[in-house]
């Protein structure tokens, strides 16, 4: 057998070997030994799906969740299960914690609002700033339209403060402070944002109790704080629940520079181009501008972001 002859017999049996061990694995079944799966007997793969450990002790703004009481503790078994495998929806959510809770927590602090109530607001919108309900409630807080102007926010057809994090917060917390002093306590606060102050006083006053813990609502209001407090629980712990994601891939806050504006601005697009920028950078930094011109009051000024330079 002549050298050439050899060399070629060994290269089309190696390639032959390495078909074989290709095909070998891919017919290869899962090992039903695996700990996160079983295996049918036709060698399809049946993955356990396991329900989340509830903490021992919970807290919602310094306030004890009473886990001691059966139903307390099964409507949080309830949140978690539902949202304990949302990976996708969670791994995103942190991502964007990075960029927006920052500031959400400065403002809560400056208004003497609890850290935990930024939980509320991933309960309220996930973080999605451009987020819409289908009764109209908008952005970060979900604020109404007809509500938001009450805490402080301007709202019309060009300009709507509700998509405008910080000063949605500022609002935000002027609500939660309120509901506090007429309720006594951060979880009634929490509670009154989703069926409002009145309504948590009407079941209140009928059902002669106070502790949101021991008042039953409509089943909305019945899952709201238990879902905030899910929600903290995955997010706190987020390898404890499958969500692996280093702190390097979270987004980062957006670097800006301030424009501040005193004049009518009747194209936004010439504005940007103005300024350097463009109007689609325009919008995303400022989501509060809603339409193609911006209509300044006198006496009223705006400031407006780019990104910085």
């Amino acid at each position: 057998m002549t050298p050439r002859v050899r060399t070629a017999l060994y290269i089309t049996s190696g390639f032959m070997a390495g078909i074989l061990l290709v095909t070998a694995i891919a017919l290869k079944k899962i090992d039903s030994g695996a700990t996160a799966v079983e295996v049918s007997p036709d060698g399809r793969p049946q993955y356990k799906w396991y329900a989340p450990v509830l903490p021992a002790k919970m807290e919602f703004a310094g306030e004890n969740v009473p886990l001691e009481k059966w139903e307390v503790k099964e409507k949080l078994d309830r949140e978690l299960l539902v949202n304990s495998y949302l990976h996708g929806s969670q791994l995103y959510i942190q991502k964007l914690a990075g960029r927006y809770f920052p500031a959400i927590e400065a403002r809560l602090k400056a208004n003497s609002i609890p850290d935990d109530f930024k939980y509320v607001c991933v309960a309220e919108s996930s973080l999605q700033q451009n987020a819409l309900s289908g009764v109209g409630a908008a952005s970060f807080w979900q604020f109404m339209k007809d509500t938001g102007p009450g805490y402080g926010l301007e709202v019309n057809d060009e300009v709507d403060e509700r998509f405008n994090a910080v000063k949605a917060t500022d609002a935000a917390c002027k609500y939660f402070q309120t509901a506090y002093n007429r309720f006594g306590t951060w979880t009634a606060a929490a509670a009154s944002y989703n069926c409002g102050m009145q309504g948590y006083a009407n079941q209140s006053d009928f059902q002669q109790a106070t502790n949101y813990y021991d008042l039953i609502f409509p089943d909305e209001t019945n899952r709201y704080v238990y879902r905030i407090l899910a929600l903290k629980y995955i997010l706190s712990h987020p390898q404890s629940f499958g969500n692996i994601l280093d702190e390097s891939e979270q987004y980062k806050p957006l670097k800006s520079r301030i424009v501040e504006v005193d004049k009518t601005i009747e194209n936004l697009t010439d504005f940007a181009k103005a300024n350097g920028s463009s109007y689609k950078m325009l919008k995303i930094y400022n989501p509060w501008l809603r339409a193609h011109k911006l209509t300044v009051k006198n006496g009223k000024k705006y400031q407006v972001e780019f990104p910085a330079q």
